[in-house]
């Protein structure tokens, strides 16, 4: 195998000469993978010894920073403008012709590193990891992945396109939600019809999508020896502190504790807005004011008061942020083309993230702004640890990064320094303790449906997904009528894109959620030391297990009912605080 591009001209017979590594992202951004392979297949044949082994580590590492940030660079590009045919192409040949070869030549690696018998403190959960990988791998698995990625690429285009018509314009989906949060309910119930029939007018094309996606993962499951792809994704996802029977409880704790709250917290909705029913397009429309909150017009406006309240809260916070906005590491407003959802990403090479949303200028926006920097606080703060794998974690450590964020962030969103009157920060606090609970019933929903998909054996059905869907819906989410809009209930699993894209990446944001409901109730007395805490467990990246990282924080795994109902109960009396200091000022 030759190095067509980058390396020097070879006679025959001879092995070409290489340089260590690829010089930048840039350098290999048009790579192919027969560009790349040789810079593997140096590191698989290298000499290999315990007293040879930390070097070749490093070149390892390094060689996967590059790599890793060029294939991220193409998918930045096509996610923020996915109606790109190049970038469709270049996303593509990453995603499904490199990175799946790049997984293949990392378990070789790794399998290298695991015979040596090698081990250090700091790479035990590493190590831990790599034995993991080594296990599962089956080379014939690697083709499905890539063409995983192209169901995926398929999903985001559909997605991206859609969008409406709202007063003689075109609109995308996110920009509808504004409208959601309107006063005049005939508003609303159009905006929220809009959206849902957007999702609904393609049903049938994303059910063909995702019975093609199931299919495929239950192969991969079934070659890697699992009953089940739910098995060999907690297997995968390195889920070594918990179980699927964890998660089962952790939904009989939501059923239990949050369905109920949430219940009651539609009741006083429906009794505020004097409606009979409580619609689903009610449950958005704020009661704490007159008119909408509108936090900002523009990005600008959006950018420069979450500068200030990431200065006000740590100094080290506001100038990690600050270079962010500096060096164009954010693209924050929705336009057509551009892939739903947000995102906080690595670049590893240059030791930054990237953040990626759908802004339209309404309080949701700043929350997920706040959510998405606590990734890449997270990201900036483990990038200190010396190796690659060391600075990432599980997804579960690395939304408490962006879930405490939220909360911690809270205190400072009034003016002079942050968004909004004092009276608009009481509604939108109550607006956010408020999707705190009507998130933890999504997540259980979420979760115990893509249990139902992989375990059930009804799966690749897709009536019998949809009526799952409502199923479970009705379990987890009490207190709104959806009477005759059933189709538009099942549309929400549609636009859930972890589903399609990440399954089973969903549990971790009620963890996430939880660990951050203890971060702030320790804020509440102590908030100098919360944020110390806090940062010492972004500092630990990937270099201590799931249970140490969260003791770190000040906080642990909750999956019981008593420690769900505690937290939820704070939530509630925070609620009635808040309530009550609106009704005094009346």
């Amino acid at each position: 195998m030759t190095c067509r591009r980058y390396g020097a001209p070879t006679m025959p017979g001879e092995r070409p000469l290489l340089p260590e590594l690829p010089p930048s992202p840039q350098a290999i951004a048009d790579a192919t993978w027969d560009d790349l392979a040789p810079y593997y297949e140096q590191l698989v044949r290298a000499p290999l010894s315990v007293e040879a082994v930390e070097p070749w580590l490093e070149k390892w590492s390094r060689l996967s920073a590059v790599v890793d940030e060029a294939g991220t660079l193409a998918m930045i590009a096509y996610t923020c403008d996915t109606a790109d045919p190049a970038k469709e192409s270049a996303n593509l040949r990453w995603s499904s012709e490199i990175f799946p070869k790049v997984g293949e030549q990392n378990v070789r690696l790794a399998e290298r590193l695991v015979a040596l018998g090698w081990t250090r403190d700091d790479m035990a959960v590493v190590l831990r990891e790599f034995r993991t990988d080594i296990e599962i791998f089956r080379e014939e698995n690697v083709p499905l992945f890539a063409e995983l990625e192209e169901h995926t690429a398929a999903y985001q285009k559909i997605t991206g396109g859609l969008g409406a018509e709202w007063e003689g314009k075109r609109v995308t989906i996110p920009q509808l939600q504004p409208h959601l949060k309107e006063r005049d309910r005939a508003v609303r119930e159009r905006a929220f019809r809009l959206g849902a029939e957007a999702y609904m007018a393609r049903r049938d094309a994303l059910a063909a999508l995702f019975d093609t996606m199931f299919a495929l993962r239950q192969r991969i499951a079934a070659n890697a020896g699992f009953a089940s792809y739910m098995d060999y994704a907690f297997r995968a996802k390195h889920r070594f502190d918990y179980t699927p029977d964890d998660c089962a409880r952790f939904h009989d704790a939501v059923e239990a504790t949050v369905a109920p709250a949430v219940e009651r917290m539609m009741a006083h909705r429906r009794h505020a807005l004097g409606v009979d029913t409580l619609r689903p397009w009610d449950t958005q429309v704020q009661l704490e004011s007159e008119r909408p909150v509108r936090p900002f017009t523009d990005v600008a406006g959006f950018v420069t008061p979450a500068q200030r309240i990431f200065d006000a809260l740590d100094p080290e916070l506001g100038g990690q942020f600050r270079t962010m906005a500096q060096e164009g590491l954010l693209d924050l407003e929705s336009r057509p083309g551009k892939a739903p959802g947000g995102y906080c990403t690595k670049l590893p090479w240059r030791g930054k993230p990237f953040i990626f949303m759908n802004a339209v200028g309404v309080p949701d926006d700043v929350n997920t702004l706040v959510h998405e920097a606590g990734h890449s606080f997270h990201d900036f703060a483990a990038h200190r640890q010396p190796l690659i794998w060391q600075r990432g974690t599980g997804h579960e450590a690395a939304e408490l990064a962006s879930m405490s964020m939220e909360l911690l962030a809270m205190p400072h969103l009034a003016r002079p320094t942050g968004y909004y009157t004092p009276d608009e920060a009481r509604a939108v606090e109550i607006e956010q303790l408020e999707d705190v609970l009507n998130s933890l019933a999504h997540i259980a929903s979420v979760d115990a449906f893509q249990r139902w998909i992989y375990t059930s054996g009804r799966g690749d059905d897709a009536a019998a997904r949809d009526a799952a869907w409502l199923q479970l819906r009705a379990r987890f989410e009490r207190g709104v009528d959806w009477s005759g809009l059933e189709a538009e209930r099942v549309a929400r699993w549609y636009r859930q894109l972890h589903i399609f894209e990440l399954p089973f990446y969903y549990i971790e944001y009620g963890i996430a959620q939880l660990g951050a409901l203890q971060l702030w109730r320790d804020a509440q007395r102590d908030p100098a030391g919360t944020m110390q805490r806090y940062k010492r467990a972004l500092a630990l990246g990937g270099t201590r297990g799931l249970p140490d990282i969260y003791a770190a924080a000040g906080a642990r795994l909750v999956f019981d009912e008593g420690g769900m109902r505690q937290l939820v109960a704070l939530v509630e009396e925070r609620l009635h605080t808040l309530r009550d200091k609106g009704a005094d000022r009346s």
